[in-house]
């Protein structure tokens, strides 16, 4: 397989497969947005908060697949969905296996907002511990880790001068 450089990241080779994924930045009524609790199945100790989203399959497109990751992982499906808002390669150690992933973000509106989680895979049963509604405030002011890192103020200025004109690159991260 080939390696290939991450942009903006010197010196660090993402080798491999590159996983095209779609995820969700799914806000409610009151612009609160939905994220998911996860951890390293061998480490329960270490968590972090993600949005909804997931990996592209044969044949769909990737709107397609951030509606269906959407409904699997939370049960929401209506959802308005877009503009593409943000992109983002990142490379991470995840369940015994090192993940590398091409990411695009879509801006998803929505008034249901309550969740199921039912249509988890079994990798996220045995992940992920909930998920939760966040003010662009509550992710602001805590000290947990979320994904992307930057998300807090990518939410604020979201909210504040509305969807980029075209999908902001979001910095490579390795992990």
């Amino acid at each position: 397989m080939d390696g290939r450089t991450l942009d903006g990241v010197e010196g660090r080779r993402l080798v491999g497969m590159e996983r095209m994924v779609a995820r969700v930045v799914l806000l409610d009524p009151d612009d609160r947005i939905l994220l998911l609790h996860g951890f390293e199945p061998s480490e329960p100790g270490s968590t972090w908060w993600f949005t909804p989203g997931g990996g592209v399959e044969e044949g769909e497109t990737r709107e397609e697949a951030a509606r269906r990751e959407l409904a699997e992982e939370t049960g929401i499906t209506d959802v308005r969905l877009g503009p593409l808002l943000w992109r983002r390669s990142c490379s991470f150690p995840f369940d015994g296996r090192r993940w590398n992933q091409d990411e695009w973000y879509y801006l998803g509106r929505t008034a249901q907002t309550r969740t199921e989680t039912g249509g988890h895979t079994e990798l996220e049963r045995r992940s992920v511990t909930g998920l939760r509604w966040w003010t662009s405030e509550e992710l602001s002011a805590s000290r947990e880790t979320v994904y992307p890192t930057r998300l807090a103020e990518l939410l604020r200025t979201l909210l504040t001068e509305g969807p980029p004109t075209t999908p902001a690159v979001l910095a490579a991260e390795i992990v």
